[in-house]
């Protein structure tokens, strides 16, 4: 990694994948009961936390608008996620979702517009100021056009889709996990 993470004061989060395990490929986490944190992935928030920085998740959920979840279980499962978290001292700032399908929208990563409607939430933190970790090309692509610095979490080789090799490319950085990425961002702060 390099220098240009010292002036970091938000953290975007992509979450299937970066915060808990990706469902497989045309499969969506409906449920409270398959959602699994990653390992030390409620502990990196933490350390975000107490390095004083907002931390922000942003996800897709098309699930939505194909019917496998209403809007009101996916908010009970993010609510959940933010229970879950205390246990660990940590927490989010805020939680944004598209739950549209395609290109029906602009807030859908790869359009950046998740991005933007969680800066009018957070007006004092120019996009210079923050930073996206996510492990997919549309997350890498989505912090570009906001103007943001990406990290790409690899994950594991079974989970990666496709456009992988670009997204390490077009990212600032590659990490192994949010653990890791965290570990390097609050080493450069």
């Amino acid at each position: 990694m390099n220098n240009g993470f010292t002036d970091v004061h938000l953290v975007f989060l992509d979450r299937d994948g970066v915060l808990n395990r990706k469902a497989p490929e045309g499969d969506y986490v409906v449920t409270w009961e398959q959602f699994e944190f990653l390992p030390d992935a409620p502990q990196a928030i933490a350390k975000l936390n107490r390095a004083g920085l907002k931390v922000v998740v942003v996800t897709n959920q098309r699930g939505v608008a194909l019917g496998r979840m209403s809007e009101a279980t996916l908010k009970s499962i993010h609510d959940r996620m933010e229970r879950e978290l205390t246990l660990h001292n940590a927490h989010v700032d805020g939680v944004f979702y598209c739950p549209h399908d395609g290109d029906a929208c602009e807030c859908r990563k790869p359009k950046p517009g998740l991005l933007f409607q969680a800066f009018e939430h957070f007006p004092e933190v120019p996009s210079a100021n923050a930073i996206l970790i996510g492990d997919s090309l549309p997350d890498i692509q989505a912090g570009r056009d906001a103007g943001l610095r990406t990290i790409f979490v690899r994950g594991p080789s079974k989970t990666r889709k496709q456009g992988f090799a670009e997204a390490e490319q077009k990212a600032d950085a590659v990490a192994s996990s949010l653990a890791d990425a965290v570990t390097r961002l609050l080493r450069l702060a």
